[in-house]
């Protein structure tokens, strides 16, 4: 009975790891053309800031709604304050920058070697080894990415900013999880996502007065204002949350490897959306990565702990 219970267990939580994976897919993958919109009229350090201030303030709501409490304990304020930095902060005003300076789907494309960096900072950092699947998942969503670079790679050479600035992203946001992941947290996920984009609302702000003046900026249209509210809710609350329960339960690396389904989603919907070109290039990239987001989830029961 005992072993019967375990695997429905097991069944279970691959189950809300699937579910988890597919809603960070679809909203982060969204978030892209959204971001692009928003910039159009909102200038950065201000988007940001605001962003995460009422990211903060809903997550903060809904943990005291779920009877979780906001305390958190001496030992961990310093390992929030830095993963906060790096996988919030950095990740989404390098992205932000980045968008400014290179075409939406490049950017997604770019953002997205993160897994890479996150699977050899888990390796260096916490002793993960990889499995054939594991290894095998991120050969396809890494060749995935070369595909998709391959088709313009001239454009990257001659302006390199944006994709400095969009490999910062990847690099900042894999050491974040790999931190995240590196130790027990007493703090609940939900709890501990609240703090995470709390404490980028800071130096967010600090960008914001020293560089925008936001006091002095125009109040956007309706459409930017709505497609602002579906940011902070969806991207930001909803996605970090389930990105933070998400590294809980799966290794670094895998978890990484899971978020390849957001560029797909990224490259599509900025084709929709902002009219980026979808060449035959970007499809036999995302058929990849694709693969590599399904392979990920076929490992052994066993293989799924730390």
């Amino acid at each position: 009975m005992r072993e019967a219970e375990r695997v429905e267990h097991m069944a279970r939580s691959q189950a809300v790891a699937v579910a988890l994976v597919i809603t960070i897919g679809v909203l982060w993958g969204l978030n892209w053309p959204t971001v692009k919109f928003i910039l159009g009229s909102v200038p950065p350090w201000t988007f940001r800031a605001l962003a995460f201030t009422l990211g903060a303030l809903l997550l903060a709501i809904i943990a005291r709604w779920a009877g979780e409490t906001l305390r958190v304990e001496a030992q961990e304020r310093g390992p929030v304050l830095i993963a906060g930095l790096l996988t919030v902060f950095g990740f989404n005003v390098f992205t932000a920058f980045g968008q400014l300076l290179t075409e939406t789907s490049k950017a997604a494309i770019i953002a997205f070697t993160m897994p890479m960096w996150a699977a050899l900072l888990a390796v260096i950092f916490l002793g993960e080894r990889f499995s054939l699947n594991r290894a095998a998942s991120l050969a396809l969503g890494m060749a995935g990415l070369a595909v998709l670079l391959a088709g313009d790679l001239r454009s990257f050479i001659d302006h390199p900013a944006g994709f400095l600035l969009m490999l910062g992203a990847a690099v900042s946001w894999a050491a974040g999880t790999v931190l995240l992941k590196s130790r027990k947290w007493n703090i609940t996920p939900l709890a501990r996502s609240a703090w995470l984009v709390g404490v980028s609302a800071i130096p967010a702000w600090a960008g914001a007065f020293l560089f925008e003046r936001p006091w002095a900026l125009d109040i956007p249209d309706g459409s930017v204002l709505a497609v602002f509210a579906f940011h902070v809710i969806g991207p930001v609350a909803l996605c970090y949350a389930a990105w933070v329960s998400l590294v809980s339960r799966l290794p670094a690396s895998t978890a990484a490897i899971g978020t390849l389904l957001i560029p797909v989603v990224g490259v599509l919907s900025a084709s929709l959306l902002l009219g980026d070109e979808l060449t035959l290039d970007k499809i036999a990239a995302l058929g990849l990565i694709v693969s590599s987001v399904a392979l990920t989830f076929v490992q052994p029961a066993r293989s799924q702990g730390r």
